[in-house]
């Protein structure tokens, strides 16, 4: 794995889950370039060949077999530009998901939503807003009344480990820890202004809709409100 950052999704995980991390990748046999960036990638013998820089500048070839890139998305907008609808970091949508042409609606990835709980424009892409402003769109196009409402959560699974997310999982934000077994079973909340704005649910089951309420309650937090709070079921 080849990454810019010194940690394992360093920019979601708090720097003492990432560096754990890193260490969970590496006793896995996973060889770890932190702090590094590819610059190119070519093929040599039927194999390819990274040119990988580190922080110092110091550059090195590596063989590999094949290639998994993970370089970010940008949203397919040009059709909706070209028919002069309402763009900013996606198609804009109302609660009902009209764009601003109210003949055409949008959902899933491409589709800018207000978010009542975090009270921002976002646009997300996960399976779980995908599949569930789908639903709501059909009924909308259907002929019926729909607001969309709802908080998307995400997730993945490696290894031993999983997790359930929702809101903004950003390690910039205030971090609250509340570890049942220190980084293999807890529950990671995120702050600002003292008001939850993310949850990490790190082989915790069953909580995501008590952190969606959660997020969007008005309540202020502190560590000592927190610990505790979402218990949920053992690990898998």
């Amino acid at each position: 794995m080849i990454f810019p950052s010194d940690g394992i999704g360093s920019r979601m995980y708090p720097p003492d889950l990432a560096a754990f991390l890193n260490d969970v990748y590496r006793e896995k046999g996973v060889e770890l370039f932190t702090g590094s960036t590819v610059t190119g990638c070519e093929s040599r013998d039927e194999k390819l060949v990274l040119t990988v820089r580190d922080a110092s500048s110091a550059v090195r070839d590596v063989l590999v077999d094949c290639v998994v890139a993970g370089i970010g998305v940008q949203p397919n907008v040009e059709l909706a530009q070209a028919a002069g609808l309402h763009v900013d970091d996606g198609i804009r949508v109302d609660a009902s998901l009209r764009t601003s042409d109210p003949n055409i609606y949008a959902a899933g990835d491409v589709a800018s939503f207000y978010d009542e709980s975090l009270n921002e424009w976002r646009r997300v892409e996960h399976a779980d807003n995908a599949t569930t402003m789908g639903g709501f769109v059909g009924v909308a196009m259907a002929g019926r009344t729909v607001a969309y409402d709802h908080t998307p959560f995400f997730y993945s699974d490696f290894f031993e480990f999983g997790y359930e997310a929702i809101g903004h999982v950003d390690s910039r934000l205030e971090v609250v820890a509340d570890w049942k077994v220190p980084y293999r079973e807890g529950v990671i909340y995120y702050l600002h202004e003292d008001r939850v704005r993310g949850v990490l649910l790190w082989n915790i089951w069953g909580q995501v809709d008590a952190a969606r309420r959660l997020i969007s309650a008005s309540d202020s937090h502190t560590s000592s409100s927190l610990i505790g709070r979402l218990g949920g079921i053992r690990a898998k």
